[in-house]
């Protein structure tokens, strides 16, 4: 296990830009000892300098998820630069707008290799070297809908629905085993990054999140705390809970509801350009970061987020709020007892 006096090391895969160059970002002003794992290698640079402007170390590598020797080579370069691997963070990922019927069987192939399977490669590179150790934790950066789908999202939904589905499996197998690797997964609300300016869409009118956005700062709090605790499972963001909540409870009822509400909220006013590039296949050339296009519109904080943060002062404060009224109550009738007396009236 490594001293508490060494840095720790950390992958992120889809790790220059959104929410994965947010996290990068987070873990490096923390001192943290970076391997960023992505396809496109003028911003693998842009975020590798980054870091060693914070004053962190970085070691960027070029790879397609999808390719499972690809993510077991970053991984052993990794580990060869900055030693042994201490937290993994599964966050690469691709998406395609578009009702179902208008889909190719090669489009949704894709989306699930990479979103979904690109997390099983990366889960397996970190684990191989994590069980021997005996210590480590995956993060899996999932999404509200990997519990709630929506219209317009099939294959990306699929993806996170998966990915849920098989940590679980991954979660009771190192339990079984009395393992001290923890493996927990993070669901995100709408973010604010740039996946919607490059994403595949055969949308008329151009993509967009489903207020209410949050920045990737949030999205990226919430990864480094999960990173550091044993939690299952953490929610960021009401909506995220409501959602959840509502496919609990009323499943048929939020069906009808996203049938009529989420073609529009998905779209913003504006043409789409069918001519554009997309980031499907190939990277899109550019200058992304963190954000996207949707700064005015974002909340840079998660009450929700905070109050798990926060859980036990939450429920010391609820119980001395309870306490309080319970004597309040008593100290009431109480009085009401003795004016009672005082006035001969029965109480």
């Amino acid at each position: 296990m490594r001293s508490e006096k060494q840095p720790e090391v950390v992958v992120v895969t889809g790790g220059t830009a959104g929410v994965g160059r947010a996290i990068v970002r987070k873990f490096a002003m923390a001192g943290a000892r970076i391997g960023i794992i992505a396809r496109d290698c003028e911003r693998l640079e842009s975020a590798k300098e980054e870091v060693e402007t914070i004053g962190a170390t970085a070691v960027a590598v070029s790879a397609d998820v999808s390719n499972a020797q690809m993510v077991e080579n970053a991984a052993a370069g990794i580990e060869d630069a900055l030693g042994p691997i201490d937290i993994w963070i599964n966050n690469a990922m691709v998406s395609l707008f578009s009702p179902f019927k208008q889909m190719t069987a090669e489009e949704f192939r894709r989306v699930t290799e990479v979103t979904y399977l690109g997390y099983v490669h990366g889960t397996m590179a970190a684990l191989s070297r994590m069980i021997p150790r005996d210590h480590g934790t995956i993060v899996q950066v999932g999404s509200v809908l990997a519990h709630r789908s929506i219209p317009l999202q099939s294959a990306y939904c699929g993806a996170k629905h998966a990915i849920r589905g098989f940590t679980d499996s991954i979660r009771s197998e190192l339990m079984h085993d009395k393992s001290n690797v923890h493996i927990t997964m993070v669901q995100l609300p709408a973010m604010n990054t740039p996946q919607f300016d490059w994403v595949r869409s055969n949308l008329d009118r151009r993509a967009r999140p489903v207020p209410p956005i949050y920045q990737p700062e949030v999205g990226a709090d919430a990864v480094y705390w999960a990173a550091h605790r044993k939690r299952r499972e953490v929610y960021v963001g009401a909506s995220t809970v409501q959602a959840i909540v509502a496919n609990k409870v009323a499943p048929h009822l939020l069906d009808k509801y996203l049938a009529r509400t989420n073609y529009q909220d998905q779209q913003t006013r504006e043409p789409e350009d069918p001519h554009r590039a997309d980031n499907l296949y190939q990277t899109v050339p550019g200058d992304y970061e963190a954000h996207g296009r949707f700064d005015n519109r974002s909340r840079s904080g998660s009450t929700q987020l905070w109050i798990a943060k926060h859980k036990y002062k939450v429920g010391l404060g609820l119980l001395a709020a309870g306490v309080s009224g319970f004597v309040g109550s008593i100290a009431f009738k109480q009085l009401k007892s003795v004016r009672s007396v005082e006035f001969g009236v029965r109480s």
